[in-house]
This record gives structure tokens, sequence and C-alpha cells, in this order.
């Protein structure tokens, strides 16, 4: 009886170890997975534009691939010189954290600043504010591409939206104290000094040929 106790014994000493032995080894393993990815560095990964090398992180797609990423708005154009001309200086914070279609807080600002110069001719305020807001750079894709420019969508049946040539500042000066919209009460003649230009008739560079065509700062 002693002995055939002693041999159970045994066997399931045998087990027992075994099984100690084989739970060690899935727990080594598993650690090892565990400390290998987390200090393990990322593999850089290089991309070409095809006229130089860039070297990413991949650390950097972190906060996406886990949803932690959050953004601020700080700043928001659409048309130009709506914010820089026509929006109370005091408001201008608050009006890059806004939303394009905001146009009962700030639509009204803009006209009030407008009918200050223009009030006798309300059909130059009502325009411009039906034209400008929402505040946003429109594109009638079904119109004539060679018609672009801004504000040309609503006031010459064109295509829309901005090319880099435009002259946005004298069109909206123009606009506003000239006579685009109408003659009467016009304070200059369009793209004249002393109100309807900035006096900077072109660019001091010429464009790029390429992508994002823009023309090198000057510093």
């Amino acid at each position: 009886m002693l002995e055939k106790n002693s041999a159970n014994a045994a066997r399931w000493m045998r087990a027992a170890t075994a099984l100690i032995t084989v739970t060690g080894s899935v727990l080594l393993v598993a650690c090892s997975d565990t400390t290998k990815a987390n200090t393990t560095e990322p593999a850089n990964t290089t991309v070409t534009d095809g006229t130089s090398e860039i070297a990413l992180d991949a650390r950097m797609d972190d906060d996406e691939r886990n949803g932690e990423t959050r953004y601020e708005q700080v700043e928001f154009l659409g048309n130009p010189l709506v914010s820089e001309v026509t929006i109370v200086k005091a408001n201008h914070d608050r009006y890059n954290r806004t939303q394009p279609y905001n146009s009962a807080e700030f639509g009204a600002q803009s006209l009030a600043f407008i009918n200050a110069f223009r009030g006798n001719q309300p059909e130059v305020a009502n325009t411009l504010g039906a034209v400008l807001y929402p505040d946003m750079l429109i594109v009638e894709s079904s119109r004539n591409p060679a018609t672009s420019g801004w504000l040309s969508w609503a006031l010459a049946n064109g295509w829309g939206g901005r090319n880099l040539k435009d002259d946005v500042v004298d069109a909206g000066l123009s606009a506003i104290f000239g006579k685009v919209v109408s003659p009467n009460g016009a304070y200059c003649e369009n793209g004249q000094l002393p109100l309807c230009t900035d006096n900077v008739p072109a660019n001091d560079k010429a464009f790029s040929t390429r992508f994002p065509y823009l023309a090198s700062p000057t510093y």
C-alpha cells in the first residue's frame, strides 16, 4: 500500500513539475513579447516627394492610432478682408475660433462697417453681405474654370474660388469704397488711391510652377 501511494505521489510530482515548467515558459514568452513591444523603438520610415527624402518617426502616429489627438482651432480665414477689415478688432480672437456659418453675430459687424461708409447706398452692404457670408470661398464647378477669381461666382457669373494672382486687397477695397457694386457715393475709382488700393501692383517674385505654387518668401 505504501509502495502504491509512493508511486502515485511520484506520478503527481512529475505532472506538477511538467505543468510548472510549461506555465513558466508561457509566462516567460509573454513577458518577453510585452517587454519587446514596450521597449523596441518603432522603425523610421523614409518617404520621398521626388526631390528629397524625409525620415518619419513612426511614433508620430501614436496619437492618431489611439484616438487621443485633439486639435484646437486658432485661426480662421475664408474670404479676404472680412476679418482683417470688417470685424471689430476686439472680436478677432473669437472670430478666429468660429465657423463659416456664424453670420448672425459677425455678419452684422461686417454690414455695420460697410454702412459706416456707404450708408446711403444700402445695395453695397446688402450685396457684399450676401456674397461674403457664409465666410468661405465658393466654387461653382458647373461653370468655366477660365472664369475663376475671387467673388466671380457672384459678381461676374464666374467659376469663383481664388487665384494666386488675384489682387484681393484691391478688389475688396474697391468693392467697399469704390464702384464695383455701385458708383453712387464711391470714394475712389476701382483699384486707385486713396482708398481702393494698397498700392502694391504686383508680386515681387514669380510664382512657382510646382505645388504649392507660392513664390519663395522674402526675408
